[in-house]
């Protein structure tokens, strides 16, 4: 999503396929600018999908949009080695 695209853009992109319930464009916390993507949430499942059949790969502002069902965030890994005392095996 091109990154001038704000909250009442893309609720009025999205308004075309149904009620909008919000629409939030995802901004960087350290220097406020968009990070190019959001998120939006439609009154139905029916509604949700005709967006995505009718948005998905379309031109807003100069970029094509990706749009898709939001999955839950990705665990990250982190913390290195588990570290276990005794002696015991590792797995």
């Amino acid at each position: 999503m091109n990154y001038r695209v704000g909250d009442a853009d893309l609720e009025r992109t999205f308004a075309a396929y149904g009620t909008v319930k919000s629409a939030q464009v995802v901004m960087d916390r350290a220097t406020g600018r968009s990070r190019g993507f959001g998120f939006v949430e439609m009154g139905s499942d029916q509604e949700a999908q005709a967006a995505i059949a009718g948005l998905n790969g379309k031109d807003m502002d100069g970029r094509n949009l990706m749009v898709n069902e939001a999955r839950p965030p990705e665990r990250r890994g982190g913390g290195g080695d588990v570290k276990r005392g005794g002696g015991g095996r590792r797995y």
